[in-house]
């Protein structure tokens, strides 16, 4: 029996009898207020249509955009493989390729535009750096496929934050579909007690400093409305200062509804009052990721707020025997505390679109296949 999609969007949403579970209650106290109001008061920077598919009432969230290139990388691919690879080059420490990269990145970007790359929906977006799946059977996947080809004819169907280590059914079903597996980015993944000794004894010297620099760490029952300016701050400091403004750019709306609803477990560190880290994590189906990170960069490194910070996280997922998902970056860190690297992938149905867009996501694929993910790799970023 094939699976039933239904679509939802502001005008249809009281009729959405969203699953009594604990998924279900959660996109329902997440996604309300992103469809009744739109993405923009929540995340500054994102601009998209937000629907809601359910899958025999499995609700799942989508996103649609036509160009909107000045965008988060969240809801646009031009923003993900061009202005955020053109910005990282830097992290290559050899100019030489650096201005190589660089001019081919700008005439990738002058015909993806004219491919009109942005002209995609993406399935599962919740519009955060990882987008951790619900309990999607790759049957039920396709048949959201095959309703969104119908309904959005020349759309390019996409799926982020795909990886074998944890996606690898829906990766097989995906491919059996034909859709192209484009790599994104190199991830971090903690398993439960997979730690060894010299990871264990660094995290214990990790949360050693929490007592050491004088902090207390503070729980969602702890954290207060008062605090929502400085994690906004906080969060902007690392992510948006010192990273990337392509980066959601989660607003003070944002947090409130974070800390209200509990649709982010929200902990930080406080001295003296003064919050200067804090962190905010979500899980599904045994794993976790915090899309809300962040601290005060203009403290010394020397007090160790990212260390001190990322050992709670650590600690967390532990406690709660969960996967661990790290996301990108800092990887000769992460390594060190027991994570082991991998490749995500978005997956990428691209028939019915025009030549020019087909060639492009080929063409992107075999580069990034060829020269991006293992140049990643070898730098150990």
């Amino acid at each position: 029996m094939s699976s039933r999609v239904v679509q939802y969007d502001r005008d249809s949403l009281a009729r959405l009898e969203w699953p009594d579970t604990a998924y279900g209650r959660y996109a329902r106290e997440y996604l309300t207020p992103l469809l009744e109001r739109g993405a923009q008061p929540f995340i500054a920077n994102v601009s998209t249509k937000i629907k809601v598919l359910t899958v025999d009432g499995l609700p799942v969230p989508i996103t649609i955009n036509d160009t909107e290139y000045d965008n988060s990388y969240v809801c646009s691919p031009y923003t993900h493989y061009v202005s955020y690879a053109r910005e990282e080059l830097a992290l290559l420490n050899n100019r030489l390729l650096e201005g190589g990269l660089s001019l081919l990145l700008k005439g990738m970007g002058w015909l993806l535009r004219r491919a009109r790359f942005n002209k995609v929906i993406q399935i599962n977006n919740w519009l955060l750096s990882t987008n951790l799946y619900p309990a999607l059977s790759g049957e039920q996947l396709t048949a959201i496929l095959e309703f969104l080809r119908r309904e959005y004819p020349g759309y390019t169907l996409i799926c982020r934050s795909l990886s074998r280590e944890t996606s690898g059914k829906l990766i097989d079903s995906l491919i059996n579909y034909r859709c192209k597996l484009v790599p994104s980015r190199q991830i971090y993944l903690l398993y439960p007690d997979s730690s060894g000794s010299k990871a264990r004894w660094l995290l214990k010297r990790d949360m050693g400093l929490i007592a050491k620099q004088d902090y207390t760490e503070v729980s969602p029952d702890e954290i207060t409305l008062e605090d929502i300016p400085r994690i906004v701050e906080l969060y902007k400091l690392l992510y948006i200062d010192k990273y990337s403004a392509h980066n959601p750019q989660f607003t003070e709306a944002f947090i409130a509804l974070a800390l209200e609803r509990r649709t982010l477990q929200v902990y930080g560190l406080r001295k003296e009052g003064r919050l200067d880290a804090v962190l905010g994590f979500y899980e599904r189906e045994g794993a976790m990721t915090a899309p809300l990170f962040g601290y005060d960069t203009g403290l010394p490194q020397s007090v160790g707020l990212y260390r001190m910070l990322s050992a709670v996280l650590i600690r967390l997922a532990g406690s709660g025997g969960l996967l661990l998902h790290e996301s990108s970056g800092v990887g000769q860190f992460k390594r060190n505390r027991g994570a082991a690297g991998a490749t995500e992938f978005s997956s990428v149905y691209d028939r019915g679109t025009s030549l020019l867009n087909r060639c492009g996501w080929s063409f992107l694929e075999l580069l990034l296949r060829r020269i991006g993910m293992p140049l990643i790799q070898k730098l150990k970023l």
